[in-house]
């Protein structure tokens, strides 16, 4: 019987979808007319505004006409990128549905051939920090139960190696335990199919014809492994719709392909056809593939050689920096362990493969993610295509009305990725992807961390790293390429806090990719090819939209603009776009009428949007690099700024006041949009982000205002720094291993504190209560170390000088977390843990 646990409660207006079919309806006749038409309709309506506007103005100005100055010019230029964001949006969508009549999916045949005729290496990269045991376990289940032959999951645990709480350690402990336990589950399943093939071996080995019993028995092993995941479906504890989901659609569907297969094998039987040897030993060999994944965890900052910055492209490019290498782990003077490459006994090895997976910790795959898209890239047209990915799903089923509208904007999404691949724009979007290694390799710089060679494979400058690597790789001449079918979904955060995070980050550096543009195209003409003008506008618009919509939208709200300048000519641009948004919630499952919250969900996102945008120019006035704000996946409410609260009111009650003034002053047009601003953002703070959570939030950021740490006495202050300036006494290591010459002054013990995970670990944790628009201290500042506090000469150096004190890690105290209760106890309001 299936566990269940306490379900979180469904708010009144929750997600009833079902899941979506993985191949899209084909787009019919009338659906391509409509888009085209809108596209005429937004192009004719926005020439119309332009020449209209330009003859009722005058150079000179007069009492009737308004003069052609700044404000003008900027209203036009406001219009102009707003129509310009709805065209690039019709034009996607027009892409997408052209893409499903025009996309044939491969037979099983044909993926047979893939994974018979030596299938690449593939290594699928999970990055996890702090995150709960379950949803690890969905995540590395749906990357190992994949059809594919040579597969190894890796879980890249990227907590604090010493947790300074209980439910950290718990956590990391939870972590480093679930590859083995996987493993451990898998092993039932793998062991009988291993057994089922060692007794096909020995029964042709004489090379005798196959028979129809042969078939039953090949049918049984299928049912037996439908079972198996019938089983372990049935027993597994369902929390929320996304265990849900994971139950029907990875393990379920997965029992049922075997189950049919078992069907259709004894239906062969039953006709008294009896299949080939090397058809049975194939259908033997499904069952190992999917059963057979190599499951291992790594954490890199156990590692004083590897990078320790807190953000997930660094996590990633630690560990592709090892591929294809073999290392011991060496005990560095003053503590710490480094990873060293050897020629023998190894303490570490890891295969240098030809695909790379990476996906993140809330996502999962179904069961033909990896065979279907290497499958693709192994074709000879796409040779030089870098990244093949399916962009991600809302799941189905969200619990409260902020994640059912959170995924209508993901759904409609993915349409618009799909659609950009038509026009040849595609970018990477990071939850999952199938990198070619050889193009990852060509992205490789290398820099230097005091004595440690850092390789950066992924673009870690901005926190949307995966828009800054797609320009890259076109930069090497690499293309990339979204794959036509619904094969992945991810998680959307379920409270207006944890979203306030997730959207702020997303548009956070799109002004700093873009000027990168522009070496993609000089390198394009470099190499004779030409750039569309299509994917050059999408490319655009993708990177900028964000910042000058969240822009134009905020001087329409604030700026009277003559009346005479607003022209009815608006809605023959606006119209077009929502009546087509319209059409594709509805294709995606959603209500038509969903337009409007849609609507009114971004206009309280507004205020989010301009701190991700602002974020991005002060960034690119002072350099460094942003701190990486992680999306909370917590049952409990993440509480936002106090900002992100307080705009969506201050916009409700600007609006109210526009629609009061313009009531007396008959400006029809300028009422009709001030009531429908004014509309939808009350329903959606009413809808998706409550006013009473509203107050509880406000009084919490007032309350972190007004208490604070209490602060040291002025002369416990100037004790602690006397302390700090003694020399302390050298370690016997480093009076073993350096000489005075060498750089380090016996008496000036080099710390570990500053490689060691602590300082680098300031991302927010799980339950960890800061608001989106707190300032972080720049990680640039805890990474940075001088010359005069390390020695002048490598770890290698040290090694090749002859006796010294380094000694195998394995003959050093195990450097694993204390126990659970040796650790401090988890705070009372788990919600103001400060994970380290």
């Amino acid at each position: 019987m299936r566990s269940k646990s306490n379900k979180p409660k469904r708010q009144w207006g929750s997600d009833r979808r079902r899941a979506l079919p993985v191949v899209a309806p084909v787009a019919s006749e009338s659906t391509m007319l409509i888009g085209q038409l809108a596209i005429v309709v937004t192009v004719i309506g926005w020439v119309l505004f332009i020449v209209t506007t330009l003859t009722r103005t005058s150079i000179t100005g007069s009492p009737d006409r308004p003069s052609l100055g700044l404000a003008t010019i900027s209203y036009m230029a406001i219009m102009t990128l707003l129509a310009c964001s709805a065209l690039a949006y019709l034009t996607t969508r027009l892409g997408y549905y052209s893409r499903t009549r025009s996309h044939r999916r491969a037979t099983r045949t044909e993926l047979g051939q893939t994974a018979e005729g030596g299938a690449p290496k593939l290594n699928v990269l999970i990055p996890s920090y702090q995150e709960d045991e379950r949803v690890n376990r969905m995540t590395v289940l749906s990357a190992a139960l994949q059809e594919y032959p040579d597969l190894e999951v890796t879980l890249l645990i990227d907590d604090p190696p010493t947790p300074k709480y209980r439910r950290a350690a718990e956590m990391l402990q939870s972590a480093q335990a679930l590859p083995e336990q996987i493993m451990a589950l898998l092993a039932v399943p793998k062991q009988r199919v291993h057994d089922a093939l060692d007794l096909f071996d020995t029964t042709f080995i004489e090379g005798r014809e196959s028979t129809p019993e042969d078939v039953l028995e090949v049918a049984v092993e299928y049912d037996a492994a439908s079972q198996w995941l019938r089983d372990y479906a049935a027993a597994y504890e369902i929390a929320d719709h996304t265990d849900q989901f994971f139950v029907d659609r990875v393990l379920l569907t997965l029992a049922d392909d075997m189950s049919g297969s078992a069907e259709a094998l004894r239906a062969a039987a039953a006709d008294g056809e009896a299949l080939t040897e090397r058809q049975l030993r194939f259908m033997l060999r499904r069952l190992m593939w999917t059963f057979g994944a190599r499951i291992n965890g790594f954490q890199r900052k156990r590692y004083v050689s590897l990078s320790h910055e807190p953000n997930k492209a660094m996590n990633l490019n630690s560990y592709i920096g090892l591929m294809g290498g073999e290392y011991r782990e060496i005990a560095v003077p003053g503590g710490g362990i480094a990873l060293l490459k050897t020629d023998h006994e190894p303490d570490i090895a890891v295969r240098n493969p030809d695909y790379i997976l990476t996906l993140d910790a809330d996502s999962l795959l179904l069961p033909e993610y990896c065979l279907r898209i290497v499958h693709l890239l192994e074709r000879r047209e796409h040779v030089k295509v870098a990244v093949a990915q399916a962009p991600y799903t809302s799941f189905p089923g969200a619990t409260t009305r902020l994640e059912r509208m959170a995924g209508a904007t993901t759904d409609l999404q993915y349409m618009v990725h799909q659609g950009m691949t038509h026009y040849d724009a595609t970018f990477w979007v990071g939850a999952n992807a199938i990198l070619r290694k050889a193009a990852i390799d060509d992205l490789a710089d290398v820099s230097h961390d005091g004595d440690w060679a850092i390789t950066r494979y992924i673009s870690d400058r901005t926190v949307i790293e995966d828009t800054e690597s797609s320009i890259d790789l076109g930069v090497h001449g690499w293309r990339l390429l979204n794959y036509p079918e619904r094969l992945s979904y991810s998680a959307t955060p379920p409270d207006f806090g944890a979203l306030a995070i997730q959207r702020q980050r997303w548009a956070n550096g799109g002004l700093l990719i873009l000027p990168a543009l522009w070496r993609q195209l000089k390198a394009r003409r470099a190499r004779g090819e030409r750039t569309r003008l299509g994917e050059l506008f999408l490319r655009i618009n993708y990177m900028a939209s964000i910042a000058w919509s969240s822009t134009a939208l905020l001087f329409l709200l604030l700026y009277q603009f003559n009346d005479r300048l607003i022209s009815p000519l608006v809605l023959l641009i606006s119209i077009p776009y929502f009546l087509m948004m319209a059409i594709d919630l509805k294709h995606c499952g959603y209500r038509r009428s969903d337009v409007f919250g849609l609507y009114g969900f971004n206009l309280v996102l507004l205020g989010v949007n301009l701190a991700g945008v602002g974020a991005s120019l002060l960034q690119l006035l002072v350099g460094g690099r942003p701190a990486f704000k992680r999306t909370p996946k917590v049952r409990s409410r993440t509480t936002p700024g106090l900002s992100f609260i307080v705009l969506p009111y201050v916009f409700v009650a600007f609006s109210i006041w526009t629609l009061t003034m313009d009531l007396g002053r008959d400006r029809w047009v300028n009422v009709a949009l001030a009531g429908l601003n004014a509309a939808t953002a009350t329903y959606a703070i009413v809808a998706y982000i409550g006013v009473g959570h509203s107050i509880v939030d406000v009084w919490t950021n007032v309350l972190s205002w007004l208490c604070k740490p209490q602060k040291q006495s002025r002369r416990a202050r100037r004790a602690a720094r006397r302390a700090a300036a003694a020399p302390q006494p050298a370690h016997w290591s480093q009076t073993l291993a350096y000489a005075p010459a060498d750089g380090v002054r016996r008496g000036e013990r080099r710390s570990t504190s500053r490689r060691d995970g602590s300082p680098a670990d300031r991302r927010d944790g799980p339950d960890r209560r800061r608001g989106p628009g707190r300032r972080e201290t720049d990680v640039a500042t805890y990474m940075g170390r001088r010359a005069t506090d390390r020695p002048s000469g490598t770890a290698e150096d040290a090694i090749a000088s002859g006796p010294h004190p380094l000694r195998r890690a394995g003959d050093l105290p195990s450097d694993d977390i204390a126990p659970a209760a040796d650790v401090l106890p988890a705070p009372t309001d788990p919600e103001l843990e400060e994970l380290t």
